[in-house]
């Protein structure tokens, strides 16, 4: 049973990527308020590691200002339905330019489930072979990098990796002994 009833709802903002909507709620309590929403599709997340290494891109994150360095990500916005190993294959390939003849599904997570239903899926990528990198437009920024296992993991914990999606994608793979 839910704790939270929906009374209404109506969009407040769109775009090709994410739509914000503003429900009206009533709690169990009778209390009545609003919970904002950001609708999202799922996205994935890829961990190429061959050996020692693992394969990370950097880029300029417009929200907080500042380049990063993380795991290959995202979604296909004009196609949510594709089954999400389609969309791991194509954003590794586009980003990084690897093709991996294994990809290992490790599971699915919630980025922020306090204000948004967006998921993504987090593969591991091994068997590395290289090829052209295929960037999107909005990817014309991006850098590749392949760092070492142990610079990977002083880079988080000194705090240079911020992304949570990264951190928690590698943890998931390590705490389940793909690694």
């Amino acid at each position: 049973m839910s704790d939270i009833k929906q009374l209404g709802s109506k969009v407040v903002y769109e775009n090709k990527w994410m739509t914000v909507r503003e429900d009206r709620i009533v709690r169990q309590s009778g209390a009545e308020g609003i919970f904002g929403v950001v609708d999202k599709p799922d996205f994935v997340v890829i961990a190429p590691i061959e050996g020692d290494y693992i394969h990370l891109v950097e880029q300029y994150r417009y929200p907080v200002g500042q380049r990063f360095m993380e795991l290959p990500q995202g979604s296909w916005e004009e196609n949510p339905e594709v089954d999400h190993l389609q969309v791991a294959m194509g954003e590794l390939r586009e980003e990084t330019g690897l093709i991996a003849q294994d990809l290992i599904y490790v599971g699915h997570q919630y980025l922020a489930y306090g204000y948004s239903n967006q998921g993504y899926h987090i593969y591991l990528a091994k068997n590395l072979q290289q090829h052209e990198r295929q960037c999107d437009l909005e990817e014309e920024d991006l850098i590749t990098k392949k760092v070492t296992l142990d610079s990977f993991e002083e880079m988080i914990r000194s705090g240079i990796i911020k992304d949570a999606t990264t951190i928690t994608a590698y943890s998931f793979i390590k705490l389940k002994g793909l690694l």
